[in-house]
């Protein structure tokens, strides 16, 4: 059997979100339109997904959430990382409360922690590998945070989020890519942080440029093919390569993440992490997700080009 040209980690996040999304993941996954999938411990269907991943043998990670919904930890009463509500501040909140200096990095660390914590309880063992809800890992202070506890952990793997080619995708809303923009050059900063911490992420990062309506069979295969075209001289983050003191000339297969937000669209009142499902769950986009990942002619596509799926485990 020929070698591999890419290992590429498919990976479904929200894990845990609501029954509806978790059933959906899991199909997806039975179907092989995913090989990996990233559990928000503190959403409402945590333990659902949990039995889920344990039944279906889903090789799973922690998605790290500072952003929506309730803590996971009972000491952050009055924390700066919640609204007066005593909920996390949003996406855009968050990020907002940290550049005005406000986030306690200490409390940022006890609720990762926690999560892990959790994770380890509903699972059985520590996550394959861990990233953040809405790329909130790599922001500044938070990263060293995060790198932090992914190191006393033992958690190997991260996701670094800057994705080849995201520059020319016009076809994204101008405040989607100014968000894009920014999450890369956080992520980008994030490499040196991570490196230290002897903390590894796949060669290449796609998902930004493929989410929702934008996925489709030709996106997937624009996205991929710049995967396809890298080599190991130039990988956009090859920590692999970075955390080896020594590298032999002996062939080794490219590795990316694909993240992907596949299922069943949630129904109103039904799951989220505390404060009910968004927008994003509720969309029909997720479905569309799930059928064109799950569609033959992409799993025939990942064949012909000798792309193989497989887990952060599996690294």
């Amino acid at each position: 059997m020929p070698q591999p040209k890419v290992k590429l980690v498919v990976t479904g996040d929200d894990f845990g979100y609501c029954e509806r999304r978790n059933q959906g993941i899991v199909d997806c996954f039975k179907a092989g339109g995913i090989s990996n999938v990233s559990l928000l411990v503190n959403a409402v269907s945590a333990e659902h997904a949990a039995d889920l991943a344990k039944r279906n043998h889903i090789p799973i990670g922690l998605h790290a959430n500072l952003s929506e919904g309730l803590p996971v930890s009972r000491d952050l009463k009055g924390s700066t990382l919640l609204n007066k509500d005593g909920f996390f501040h949003g996406k855009m909140g968050f990020r907002e409360v940290l550049q005005c200096g406000h986030l306690k990095m200490s409390e940022v660390e006890a609720e990762l922690r926690a999560q892990v914590n959790r994770f380890c309880e509903l699972i059985g063992h520590e996550p394959y590998h861990m990233d953040g809800h809405q790329h909130v890992h790599v922001v500044p202070e938070v990263r060293e945070v995060f790198a932090q506890v992914l190191s006393d952990f033992g958690i190997t793997y991260t996701r670094v989020p800057i994705e080849p080619g995201l520059k020319f995708c016009t076809f994204l809303p101008p405040h989607l890519r100014d968000f894009n923009a920014q999450v890369e050059k956080d992520a980008l900063e994030s490499m040196e942080v991570f490196h230290r911490y002897g903390i590894r992420w796949p060669d290449v990062y796609l998902g930004l440029s493929t989410m929702g309506k934008n996925m489709s069979v030709p996106n997937l295969k624009r996205a991929l093919g710049f995967t396809l075209d890298t080599s190991l001289d130039d990988a956009v983050s090859s920590s692999l390569i970075q955390c080896n003191d020594a590298v032999t000339d002996s062939y080794r297969p490219v590795t990316a993440e694909l993240m992907v937000h596949p299922g069943y669209p949630s129904q109103p009142h039904q799951g989220g992490c505390g404060e009910g499902p968004d927008d994003f769950s509720q969309s029909a986009d997720r479905l569309h997700e799930l059928n064109t990942l799950s569609d033959p002619f992409v799993l025939n596509y990942y064949r012909q080009q000798g792309i193989h799926l497989c887990a952060f485990k599996d690294f």
